[in-house]
């Protein structure tokens, strides 16, 4: 994020901030270097209120396959300068809904990832008595037509921005005001939501296995010796994450697919087996050879030799596996996402004296 960016997001804030209307605020909460923060929630009396109270998102995540159950964790991305959309647009209330919420005695809630709107005659002032609402555009603010009594007797839904982290600067790129479209269609606006956007959304909510790879010998190695590493068959499969975007048709699945164990001795007193560290994970989940017994001195397809003792102060092996990750979604939409890691230490010490690996 330049300077000059974030300085034309704060000014997004501040302008947005400082519209009040004559019955009720509307409060935004910029950057945390200009921030005017919204006031307490107080309940509004209508249960439907939560899709609307809480700028958060709708889509819908289910995963489809990969570890149900032990220690798992979320991948990093090996790109450090790829991050999922900022912000999206995304279908919230059908005009009935919107209705019921608007008419209640204290209406609160977001028309934006940022603005908030509290006080009955803000929403019906805008969304039922067609006065207009204001957007901040082109360094200025815009009058937005409002609606006749909800859109009632109309097919489609009010959309309306979400942001995956509003402290972000980028996340105001989808200030519009809850705004119409009708039903089977995804509005032509910048951030309108694509099956890409829910693969990337998907691809924050993989979980993939801890890395617990087997060790012969197991906390324990001798220096100039072998130390035999290894994942049994099936230990890693792929995982896939599907994301839905309920009222839009929308859709993707994000696989991540293990290609590599990576071992890192926490030392350079050390030897790795391939020299590269990357021990291949193969289409059945195993990696590496299981040690067997009279394996002692052989060199494993998978390890480390340590060349130097650690007298009392282990080494930290760290066991990455890398994730390929590629997606596909509606309509055919198909494409690949930065790999992924995840990885796991363990003490390894190492002892001077020679001993029979068995």
């Amino acid at each position: 994020m330049t300077s000059s960016r974030r300085t034309v997001r704060c000014g997004v804030a501040a302008a947005v901030a400082t519209v009040l209307w004559a019955s009720g605020i509307a409060h935004a909460a910029g950057p945390a270097d200009n921030t005017t923060a919204p006031p307490a929630r107080t309940p509004s009396g209508n249960a439907n209120n939560g899709e609307l109270s809480a700028a958060v998102s709708r889509i819908k995540v289910t995963q489809v396959s990969g570890p149900t159950g032990g220690k798992t964790g979320r991948i990093s991305s090996t790109d450090v300068n790829w991050e999922p959309p900022p912000c999206w647009y995304e279908p919230v209330y059908t005009p009935e809904k919107l209705k019921d919420f608007s008419e209640t005695d204290n209406p609160l809630g977001y028309v934006s990832p940022h603005a908030e709107w509290g006080g009955k005659k803000l929403w019906t002032d805008h969304y039922r008595d067609s006065k207009d609402a204001y957007n901040y555009k082109d360094n200025s603010l815009t009058p937005t037509e409002g609606y006749d009594n909800y859109n009632i007797g109309k097919n489609g839904y009010f959309w309306r921005g979400v942001a995956r982290d509003s402290a972000d600067p980028d996340s105001y790129g989808c200030e519009s005001v809850m705004f119409w479209q009708d039903a089977g269609q995804i509005p032509k606006v910048a951030n309108a939501p694509t099956p890409k956007t829910l693969a990337a959304y998907a691809y924050d909510k993989v979980k993939v296995p801890g890395t617990e790879i087997e060790l012969r010998p197991t906390t324990k190695s001798t220096v100039n010796a072998p130390t035999w590493a290894w994942l049994d068959k099936g230990t890693f499969k792929e995982v896939k994450v599907r994301a839905e975007l309920p009222d839009t048709g929308l859709w993707a699945e994000t696989t991540a697919k293990p290609i590599t164990l990576h071992l890192d001795p926490g030392t350079q007193d050390a030897e790795t087996f391939p020299a590269s560290g990357d021990c291949e994970i193969n289409d059945d989940g195993s990696t590496g050879t299981p040690y067997v017994k009279g394996d002692a001195g052989k060199i494993p397809p998978c390890g480390i030799t340590y060349l130097r003792a650690t007298y009392g102060t282990p080494y930290h092996l760290k066991a990455s596996i890398t994730w390929q990750i590629s997606w596909e979604g509606t309509g055919g939409a198909k494409g690949d996402l930065p790999d992924g890691t995840f990885d796991t230490t363990q003490d390894m010490n190492v002892v001077e004296y020679q001993a029979t690996n068995s």
